[in-house]
């Protein structure tokens, strides 16, 4: 992949295509992540939908060590999220160009955590299981955020329900008979065919992303989670590299001779 094209893709300067490129490339991330992850510690990980229903229903029966449990997972995503959002509101204070590629670089290295922890207490699943649902989550919840601000809540990467939702609203839009042919008519229905499009991508790269990630983990354990980690560092590398960059000028850089005045 060329550097520029790299460096597009998570640069400060947002367009509409970079947006939708690394949105559809997350969705992967994320759909391997969740799949994964489900082997791993059989949970998902990305549905707070499910997680606070199941909240309620641990509550109702009585389980408030479960609904405790699951409580962890909720605030661990949200915290995964503001995460994001501190990230982003420093960098854009210091006008940093990897803004963006910072969120993916701290999820890249909870990945490589999460592999190498992984690896190494699988004969401890107390400690194991709670410890990888909680970075799971905080993961996902980091993701999301970042994804939600780059695109301004256009695209949803770690589930799937409102993207199924969008699609589902644009077939039947699709497939609407339009009795009037004038193309201002009030009551005329008209599909957005680029917004169908994105959102099947989206829902496709995830599924593909869930299959590779469930067949990586089952050949090849939680070392499965380094590719998709070093694809993500490679992906946020340009930025960061640019302000380190300017960071190591401005500390070389001579100074003013009004400075010594």
């Amino acid at each position: 992949m060329p550097l520029d094209h790299l460096q597009r893709l998570t640069s400060r300067h947002r367009t509409r295509s970079s947006n939708r490129q690394l949105g559809a490339l997350l969705a992967f991330v994320a759909g391997a992540v969740n799949a994964g992850g489900f082997l791993a510690v059989q949970r998902y990980t990305s549905h707070m939908t499910g997680i606070i229903s199941g909240i309620a229903d641990d509550l109702a029966i009585g389980e408030l060590r479960l609904a405790l449990s699951a409580l962890a997972t909720l605030l661990s995503f949200v915290a995964g999220a503001a995460c994001t959002t501190l990230l982003i509101n420093w960098a854009r204070r210091r006008q940093l160009q990897g803004k963006y590629a910072l969120p993916l670089l701290v999820e890249a290295l909870l990945l490589l955590g999460f592999g190498l922890v992984g690896a190494h207490l699988r004969g401890l699943p107390q400690l194991l299981v709670p410890t990888a649902v909680l970075l799971l989550c905080f993961i996902m919840g980091l993701q999301n955020a970042m994804v939600t601000k780059i695109s301004q809540a256009e695209i949803r990467t770690t589930h799937m329900t409102g993207v199924v939702t969008d699609i589902g609203i644009e077939l039947g839009r699709l497939l609407y008979w339009n009795r009037s042919r004038e193309r201002n008519a009030v009551h005329r229905v008209q599909a957005n065919r680029d917004r169908l499009g994105i959102h099947l991508l989206i829902l496709s790269l995830f599924f593909v992303g869930g299959l590779a990630g469930a067949l990586a983990f089952k050949h090849l354990g939680f070392s499965a989670t380094l590719p998709f980690a070093f694809a993500l560092i490679l992906v946020a590398s340009p930025p960061l590299w640019q302000d380190l960059r300017a960071a190591r000028r401005h500390r070389t850089a001579p100074a003013s001779p009004a400075a010594h005045e």
